[in-house]
């Protein structure tokens, strides 16, 4: 078993024992330094971080390979990467850039095939001078998402 098996087996059983808990990304560099991103459904509290480092850290052995641990939560500026990170998500304001647009809008529904965005624009009137406000909402399958980062607004 590699060192880099060895801890996601590690990383993964103590994600065992916090199921509301999910890995977002595990890397090993040069040098042994291990990252670990964790996410939530009800966010990655200090404590979290805390639970899963020594998770990982009790079983290895410095003696028998040296490295440094880093544990810590995706953070409000990360891209989604998950299907389970847009359903927690829902509600949200998210700036999601596809191939050909880039929209902000709510996230109304998040399923395991795309999600469902939701805003209010400005357009001439079909009939008459001016403008009105029209509701739109646009379905992106996933596969066509680039990136998609949540928004936070004063």
């Amino acid at each position: 078993m590699t060192f880099k098996e060895k801890v996601a087996d590690l990383v993964n059983k103590g994600l065992e024992e916090k199921p509301a808990l999910f890995l977002i990304d595990l890397s090993i560099s040069e040098g042994n330094k291990i990252i670990v991103t964790l996410d939530g459904d009800n966010g990655v509290n200090l404590q979290d971080c805390i639970d899963i480092s020594r998770a990982i850290e009790q079983s290895l052995d410095r003696e028998e390979e040296d490295f440094s641990l880093e544990v810590a939560s995706a953070g409000i500026s990360a891209p989604l990467k998950l299907v389970r990170q847009y359903k927690k998500n829902i509600g949200r304001n998210l700036k999601v850039k596809t191939a050909t647009e880039t929209i902000e809008a709510k996230l109304e529904a998040a399923d395991d095939d795309k999600i469902t965005l939701a805003w209010t624009a400005r357009e001439p009137k079909k009939v008459g001078k001016g403008k009105e406000t029209v509701e739109k909402k646009q379905e992106i399958p996933y596969s066509e998402i680039k990136e998609a980062v949540v928004t936070i607004i004063f």
